[in-house]
């Protein structure tokens, strides 16, 4: 029996080295029955297992100074420099905030999630109010013709809140106008996965990407079809829009997105080859 037992063990660690070190048992599983069940595996989708994510989950910031006012609109319209067609259906609700240029760091920010107190007004601050959980979902852009502390509240370099007037009354008056405030990020919550809402033409395809957890603020997104399209990192047009010029149609497309705490996700095939411009589809979330 000894001898059995050691020619085993040999076996064992003359294979063990050949694994990859991040595979998962319960990923490879999923990802092997996966492509089994769309039509059959192919060589290159022994490769398709999806990485362990090591790195921590998006940690609450610290709590920082800045002000916050309010602005009119609707949700057809507290989305737009981020592209958000409508932040009620998306999502995202009327909780949503416009940054100043100094935290909307050209769109980057575009989905990233801040606690909000009302601080040091109590002729303004609702009293006994419960902080207020935004999601940056467009910019306050500076007002040059006004000084940064007479009107030009989103002037460089102030860090400011314009938040969606709805919003702003569950932690201060109205009339108030402006009111100092304390800030910090936090992880965002959502239900359901990543996603991506495919519009443009065949060639000047746009991905929207929306929906995201964690972080919330994507800083690349990646796509590779099943057939012709090698990886191919996407430019962002504008906020949470990302575009490419090659072709898409006709694959089915996986997407890889990163978040600013270098977390990524990878949505393998969630979008099927016979796609239309205007759907769309859901993917893998930060959880």
């Amino acid at each position: 029996m000894a001898p059995l037992f050691q020619a085993l063990l040999g076996s064992l660690l003359l294979v063990l080295p050949v694994l990859p070190h991040y595979v998962h048992a319960s990923e490879w599983k999923k990802v092997g029955y996966n492509a089994a069940v769309r039509g059959g595996a192919r060589s290159d989708d022994k490769l398709h297992v999806v990485a362990r994510n090591h790195r921590p989950r998006f940690a609450i910031g610290p709590w920082k100074h800045a002000h916050a006012t309010f602005y009119e609109g609707g949700s057809g319209t507290f989305g737009g420099a981020c592209g958000y067609e409508d932040v009620v259906k998306e999502g995202y609700g009327l909780d949503t905030a416009a940054l100043s240029n100094a935290l909307f760091n050209d769109g980057q920010a575009c989905g990233s999630c801040y606690e909000i107190k009302c601080v040091d007004s109590p002729q303004w601050c609702k009293p006994g109010q419960q902080s207020l959980i935004v999601t940056a979902t467009n910019n306050c852009p500076p007002n040059n013709q006004q000084s940064a502390d007479n009107g030009g509240w989103c002037n460089p370099p102030r860090e400011h809140f314009d938040i969606a007037k709805p919003s702003f009354s569950k932690i201060a008056e109205y009339k108030a106008g402006i009111v100092p405030v304390m800030y910090r990020r936090v992880p965002c919550q959502k239900q359901g996965g990543i996603k991506f809402t495919i519009t443009g033409n065949p060639y000047f395809n746009q991905v929207l990407v929306w929906n995201v957890a964690g972080a919330g603020d994507v800083t690349s997104v990646e796509v590779k079809g099943r057939k012709n399209l090698k990886w191919t990192p996407m430019k962002r047009l504008w906020g949470q829009k990302w575009v490419t010029d090659q072709k898409m149609v006709g694959e089915s497309l996986t997407f890889r997105v990163k978040t600013s705490d270098r977390r990524s996700s990878t949505s393998w095939h969630v979008v099927p080859s016979n796609w239309q411009f205007g759907q769309t589809f859901q993917g893998k979330n930060f959880f």
